[in-house]
């Protein structure tokens, strides 16, 4: 139970928003939920669902009966699939291992004790990102022999491991599971190449390393797996040229550098975005800092945007697509962070608006819901708050003052946004030290954008997070 609504430096686990986050797959049975963890002062961080009113907002299943502060239920890296919810979590019995649910209390069970011994998850990783492919959920997880591919049909006996990447208690520790052209995709390592870039048709034969990229035990380091027109592409080092543009079609041969960007170092290409028949990311070719990027697929297709503050780094961060248009947060001609949008030309990469005119706004959780962008931002004067934008200036405004004062500010500030049934559900503390850090909605104006339930009473915050719909 927290008594003191402090979010600075939370994390928010497998959010499912419309610009990315979360694993689906399948027709969910029971339509109409959101999922998500949360405390309500009694039971500890457990599972609760929401139809968007207070009545209709419960507690799914007390998993852990005796809460504990230091290691509670707290599901997590929550996902729908085939018409059930999976995810995470502690029932101080197993430890962290492998759930699921319809929904229910008496549907919501343990599927698999995978490590007896101990725990078959750890933390809160990229690692336990649950992916569907294939008909079947895919994940990683340690059974005592370290941490390797798994899978599960949903039942305890489908709940297997895929292959032993690295035999014995060595762990593999395959991460950023995409799947792409009828294979399941990941970096793991083997324990004699390093970190490469490997696929997987489900079976223990058919999981096997696409390419040593980076020849030795060095790896290359594959991340940011994204599909981009018939292709996978990410950011990789041969060992020659640094961190740079790659793409593989799935085989040894076809598994290339796009460009390299950076000659003399490493570009270290992040937050890959696909918009309108581009792959958008950001990139340092040693001459402008690190700016805006734009590929096709090819070498000479693959140009800056904009060199968007001459004089240093404009560091764009947090790409999202929405209606048409890329939006990201960047710095120009100083240490000011503010929105900005791109059409892919640099006369169209401008600033939106410059939201706090006396600082940074640091606009955050960009998420696009009903054409509109919606985020945070500090404008300087009533702290930290929820905003949105049609892309124009006079378009960008704040949805409401929920935290009224300057002292919104960044402790208090709305996270976790995510779109579920025509409104937008996110965390937030109104100011009320009765009511704390809790469950909120919008529709985009500020008459609609009210507190749905105050789950932790009194004088305490229930934090919900992990939001996932169902």
């Amino acid at each position: 139970m927290i008594r003191i609504p402090v979010l600075a430096g939370a994390t928010l686990l497998a959010l499912a928003a419309c610009s990315g986050g979360g694993s689906s797959a399948g027709t969910p049975s029971t339509p109409g939920a959101l999922y998500f963890r949360a405390d309500d002062g009694v039971t500890g961080s457990e599972l609760w669902k929401t139809d968007g009113t207070a009545a209709g907002t419960a507690l799914v299943k007390d998993i852990r009966t005796v809460p504990s502060p230091i290691a509670p239920s707290a599901p997590r890296a929550i996902a729908a699939f085939n018409g059930a919810l999976y995810f995470i979590a502690d029932d101080g019995v197993h430890g962290l291992e492998l759930w699921k649910s319809d929904g229910t209390e008496a549907g919501t069970v343990l599927l698999r004790d995978i490590n007896p011994a101990g725990s078959a998850f750890f933390g809160a990783t990229t690692q336990q990102a649950l992916t569907a492919f294939n008909g079947a959920l895919y994940f990683s997880a340690n059974d005592g022999s370290g941490n390797e591919l798994w899978r599960t049909d949903g039942t305890e006996a489908g709940t297997r491991r895929v292959k032993d990447i690295i035999p014995g208690a060595g762990a593999g520790s395959p991460t950023s599971l995409t799947v792409f052209n009828g294979a399941l995709y990941f970096s793991a390592n083997d324990g004699a190449s390093g970190d490469e870039l490997w696929k997987s048709d489900g079976t223990d034969a058919g999981t096997v390393r696409v390419k040593d990229i980076n020849p030795g035990s060095g790896g290359s380091g594959p991340s940011g797996l994204i599909v981009f027109e018939g292709a996978l592409y990410f950011s990789a080092s041969d060992g020659t040229s640094g961190q740079e543009l790659w793409m593989s079609d799935g085989t040894s041969a076809g598994t290339l550098r796009v460009k390299d960007i950076h000659p003399t170092g490493s570009s270290g290409p992040g937050w890959l975005t696909v918009l309108d028949g581009a792959l958008y990311f950001t990139a340092d070719d040693g001459l402008h800092g690190i700016e805006l990027w734009k590929s096709d697929g090819t070498e000479a297709g693959t140009v800056l945007v904009k060199d968007i503050d001459p004089a240093g780094d404009s560091t764009p961060e947090n790409l999202v697509a929405c209606n048409g248009f890329l939006y990201f947060t960047a710095v120009e001609g100083g240490s000011d962070v503010e929105l900005w949008k791109s059409d892919g030309t640099e006369a169209g990469t401008v600033r939106v608006r410059d939201i706090n005119t006396g600082g940074s706004a640091l606009p955050q959780e960009l998420t696009c819901f009903d054409r509109d962008l919606y985020f945070t931002a500090d404008d300087g004067v009533s702290g930290r708050e929820l905003w949105k934008s049609d892309g124009t200036e006079a378009g960008s405004a704040r949805v409401k003052d929920i935290y009224p004062g300057p002292q919104g500010g960044v402790d208090f500030s709305p996270a976790g946004l995510t779109v579920f049934n025509g409104a937008l559900y996110f965390q937030a503390f109104d100011g009320n030290g009765l009511v704390g850090v809790e469950l909120w909605k919008s529709d985009g104006t500020e008459f609609g954008t009210v507190l749905v339930k105050d789950i932790c009473q009194p004088n305490c915050s229930s934090s919900p997070s992990g939001f996932t719909p169902f």
